[in-house]
């Protein structure tokens, strides 16, 4: 933005940026290891060898090598030269490979050579020995590998579970076969918490084989039977959660055939897989019911399957129930029969489109639904018959995002049925699954007069889900690696639909600026990036494939030269690959021919841009370098600095202009630098006049500036220049963002015990610039979306710090809730902070935790927790972390939202950590190694570290855990930021001590 002429100056400077970034420095190539000349095995083939050369295994993980490992890398070259010397004596006398002696030309050693020779002889076989017992050095497929305690040791061709040798040695299945179809029964007794199920699969032989490999997990095959081959066996390989099914004659190329399994299994207690919920009615009686959640890898625990996005197939799901239940399914129901056993089975019409396993989806329950047609699809909004009164809005929400979607893409929804459920217990947001959408209540249940802010997270959420029924279900990513394309796809479509459905709601996201602090890490990854462990499955769910996935998107957009043309990109995408499933590369060759190498720039690489700006008279250079947050002191001095297309790029600015901004509105995913002049001139334009940038503009430098401080390239003082014109200020975004900053390093100090500097900071620079707005705050009702965001997050600021104004307002407006019986209703934008401020009374605490019991209306409920999990009382800190590990009171899946609450604040965040602890076991259980569930509870409970005593604790912890989740990437962007936030500490206590 030019300030001197009244006219947008838009300065593309992301096209190449990442290209190259770190090439050498950053991004460590796996050293070289010799490959001790095996033969390459066919995909289903085993090589059976004698168990006395049996030397193959294989290390789990990536690990650099160290100096003891090269040195065993050169032994193993050694001592693959003496396998190939050894081996020589068996191959045949006309192998290339033997050397002939030529006629009458080798004369008879002499005895000194003998003797040398023998010595020889006897030092490589004293080495070969040695090398095999050597400790700590492990021959491998891909050369000499060394254990360590996280990187357990399995052979190639591991054992089954009855002790023969597994078949199959890939966490991906063979390509062999194809399912084309499943035929599923299922037979759930919700008594028992058990069911049984029936398995037909028909498949295509791709590949000539004696094996199928597919997926089961916690499944007791009861019977396996195979038309055409009267003799199978069965072995399974639980870690990686495989089955093998053998034959004793080959399956031929081209050949159809029919497996079918029969099995048993309990319900599964935590959240995936087929598993069981509970919810109170209102006459106080306990109501179960059965649900799944299949995605990523859980397909698996509720039938024997393909369980990956690339094996599509139809389904045909029956399932029976008592006759007072109903079941639910991704089809519609064809039909209904009574068992002789008093049950009915329900059996549900064959999906008319292929579908990858994880989007497979059945309910039996006790649900009441709404109903209605819309564009040509009936959508219905199921729920507990106790909260039907609260569908409407999602109901009004799905019909009109259905009919906007099938006219933007140009490609109708193509099932005869939407389904939108609300289940009582649900880890996730809610799950796309095709034509049977689960949601959390709280994701999709609104309230008549709940807040547009409430209606606004709701609209986001369906909109999400929605936009998934065309990227993710219609076009499928080929494996993990590319799940970007399902949810940065979603995360783009869901802002941009609500805006053009639903302006009043008037959306903003600041989610870009939270990617952009993860990504700035060293433990981030490429928004595409190799997955070869189910941990690193589950990992995917992030920030970096959801809201940077997204933000590469809207740059795209934002950058090309018609805005038609990304729209007719990603119809011919869709349209292209319509039941297929695809890669990264896919994406970018439909949207245009020229993107390409541009694109896979920013897929490839982890991290963003810093683009550094220096000016002189009217022309400007731009200069770019990896940002990144690293806790290497020396880093500066590595990082490889690099422009646009060449060196440097310069642009000529018109005459008198008096600063610049670059990335206009925010739309790409860098950071800027101003230089000191450039940030100067910058701060005189906001002093002058606030409007002449967008509320995104100054958003986006605040977060900036904040970042460039974190990264050492500014003075802290010089962030708080910036923020000298926030008392000016009355846009969401801008306020919000640097609340939330100047929050993390409040929180910091406090935690740090530096209470007096924490204090006078709360004075000198939050109530300096933020109190007049912070009084201007008025408690009644408000109608505009835009200012109840700005309100709740002003007044929930100030009655963090005590304010006596705003507790005195929050604890009158709590006692006149109570005193009314709930008639009188808190203005939902104000329920977090009145809660909040009630549970720091002992008595008020009580008293909220018994509305919290007798609430229905999940929205309000939520915020009593966090406003129970919120208080300094160490008693009740320790109940309500138990009370959620437990699941009877609060239930399981809210034990992230209480640890996340706790850690806040002062008091309850090392209770957090040592429960953590203390209880990693019931977690795992509870939620998967590196879900998202994980990853907010490990963040929450580290971030606020900032001492090298911590660092260790928290080192040690998670390297005592191995492979219960130490290689989690979550548990390495822990141990950054602890770094991080330590090195921010050293570098500025001093300064701030002085100034304050």
């Amino acid at each position: 933005l030019l300030s001197s002429v009244e006219c947008i100056f838009s300065v593309i400077v992301w096209a190449n940026l990442p290209r190259n970034m770190i090439e050498n420095s950053m991004f460590e190539e796996e050293p070289d290891i010799v490959d001790l000349t095996f033969p390459a095995l066919d995909p289903d083939e085993v090589v059976y060898e004698p168990r006395s050369s049996r030397l193959l295994v294989r290390g789990l993980g990536e690990n650099d090598m160290d100096e003891d490992e090269e040195d065993c890398e050169s032994s193993a070259r050694l001592l693959g030269m003496s396998f190939m010397n050894r081996s020589s004596a068996l191959r045949s006398s006309s192998s290339p490979y033997t050397r002939q002696a030529p006629p009458s030309s080798c004369s008879r050693p002499s005895a000194r050579t003998m003797v040398v020779c023998v010595f020889v002889l006897v030092i490589v076989a004293s080495v070969t020995m040695a090398l095999y017992f050597l400790p700590g050095c492990t021959f491998t497929k891909t050369g000499c590998r060394k254990p360590n305690k996280t990187t357990p040791l399995e052979p190639v061709y591991p054992l089954s579970t009855n002790g023969e040798l597994f078949p199959w040695a890939q966490l991906r299945l063979p390509h062999s076969i194809r399912p084309l179809s499943y035929d599923l029964t299922l037979n759930p007794d919700l008594d028992s918490m058990t069911f049984t199920g029936h398995t037909v699969i028909q498949m295509s032989v791709l590949h000539s084989t004696k094996i199928i490999v597919l997926h089961s997990a916690n499944l007791n095959i009861i019977k396996a039977t195979f038309k055409a081959a009267r003799d199978v066996t069965v072995l399974e390989y639980k870690p990686r959660q495989q089955i093998a099914v053998k034959f004793p004659e080959e399956l031929k190329t081209g050949q159809y055939c029919v497996l079918t399994l029969d099995y048993s299994a309990n319900l599964s207690h935590t959240y995936d897989g087929f598993y069981n919920s509970s919810y109170i009615d209102k006459a106080g009686n306990k109501r179960v019911l059965a649900a799944t959640q299949f995605e990523p890898l859980s397909a698996r625990k509720a039938f024997p399957c393909f369980d990956e996005p690339a094996f599509k197939a139809t389904f045909l799901i029956k399932i029976s129930r008592k006759p007072n239940y109903m079941t639910l399914s991704n089809m519609p129901k064809a039909k209904s029969t009574p068992l002789s056993n008093g049950l009915m089975q329900d059996e549900f019409e064959k999906t008319s489109v292929n579908m990858s396993t994880y989007l497979v989806a059945f309910i039996v329950a006790n649900f009441t639904p709404i109903s209605k047609n819309a564009s040509k699809t009936l959508v219905s909004v199921y729920s507990v018959p106790e909260k039907k009164e609260y569908t409407d809005y999602a109901m009004d929400a799905a019909s009109k995002l259905l009919e906007f979607y099938n006219k933007f893409f140009d490609i109708d929804y193509p099932l005869e049925k939407l389904d939108l459920v609300a289940i009582p217990d649900f880890l996730a947001g809610a799950m796309e699954n095709w034509g049977l959408i689960t949601f959390r209540e709280t994701s999709l249940l609104v309230g008549k007069e709940s807040s547009p802010l409430e209606k606004r997270v709701v609209a986001t959420i369906i909109a999400h889900e929605l936009a998934h029924q065309w990227f993710g279900n219609m076009v499928t990513m080929s494996w993990w690696n590319d799940l970007w394309l399902n949810e940065g796809f979603a995360t783009y479509m869901e802002f941009m639909s609500v805006q053009t459905v639903f302006p009043e709601l008037d959306i903003v996201s600041s989610l870009r600026f939270r990617a952009m602090d993860k990504d700035a890490l060293n433990s981030s990854h490429a928004v595409s990036t190799e997955v070869n462990t189910s941990e690193q499955v589950e990992e995917m769910f992030d920030s970096v494939s959801y809201e940077k996935g997204a933000s590469i998107l809207l740059m795209l957009n934002a950058s090309l030269p018609w805005n038609q043309q990304f729209t007719k990109g990603i119809i011919q995408y869709l349209k292209q690959f319509n039941g297929l499933n695809t890669g990264t590369d896919d994406l970018w060759n439909s949207l245009t021919q020229n993107v390409s190498e541009m694109m896979h720039s920013w897929t490839s690489q982890k991290g963003f841009p810093l683009v550094t700006v220096s000016r002189k008279g009217n022309q400007v250079t731009l200069m770019q370098e990896h940002f990144l947050l690293t806790s290497d002191n020396g880093t500066l001095t590595s990082r490889q600095v690099f422009t646009l297309k060449t060196k440097s790029g310069t642009l000529k600015l018109p005459g008198n202009v008096k600063w610049l901004k670059l990335n206009y509105r925010n739309t790409g995913f860098y950071i800027v630098h101003y230089g000191d002049e450039g940030w100067a001139a910058l701060i005189e334009a906001l002093s002058t006049n606030v409007t002449v940038l967008t509320p995104e503009d100054r958003a986006s430098l605040i977060h900036n500036i904040f970042a460039l401080s974190r990264l050492g390239r500014v003075s802290f003082h010089q962030v708080l220049n910036v923020l000298k014109y926030m008392s000016k200020e009355t846009e969401t975004s801008p306020v919000t963002e640097a609340l939330l900053q100047l929050n993390i390093i409040y929180r910091l100090l406090d935690k740090r015990l530096e209470h007096d500097l924490a204090a006078r900071m709360k004075v000198l620079y939050i109530l300096d610039n933020f109190g007049p707005l912070m009084d201007k705050q008025t408690w009644g009702v408000e109608e505009n979306v835009s200012k109840q965001e700005l309100r709740s997050a002003l007044l929930g600021m100030a009655c963090s710090l005590n304010q006596d104004k705003c507790i005195q307002q929050a604890k009158a407006l709590f006692k006149e809730y109570v005193k009314s019986n709930g008639t009188t209703r808190i203005p939902d934008d104000l329920q977090q902070v009145v809660f909040t401020v009630a549970a720091q009374s002992e008595e008020d605490w009580s008293t909220l935790l018994g509305l919290f019991s007798a609430t229905t209306y999940d929205a309000e409920k939520r915020k009593m927790l966090r406003g129970l999990a919120s208080t300094q009382n160490a008693w009740h800190i320790v109940w309500i972390l138990q009370a959620g590990l437990k699941g009877d009171i609060i239930q399981t899946q809210e034990l992230p939202l209480v640890i996340n609450t706790v850690c806040n604040g002062f008091t309850g965040y090392l209770f957090a950590w040592d429960f953590i602890q203390e209880n990693w076991d019931r977690l795992i259980e509870k939620f998967s190694v590196g879900s998202y569930a994980m990853q907010i509870i490990i963040k929450s409970a580290t971030s606020q570290f900032s001492t090298k005593a911590h660092f260790d604790q928290v080192y040690g912890f998670f390297s005592s855990l191995k492979e219960r989740g130490s290689q989690m990437r979550s548990v390495q962007e822990a141990l950054e930021t602890i770094r991080l936030n330590q090195r921010w500490m050293d570098q500025n206590l001093p300064t701030l001590q002085k100034w304050l």
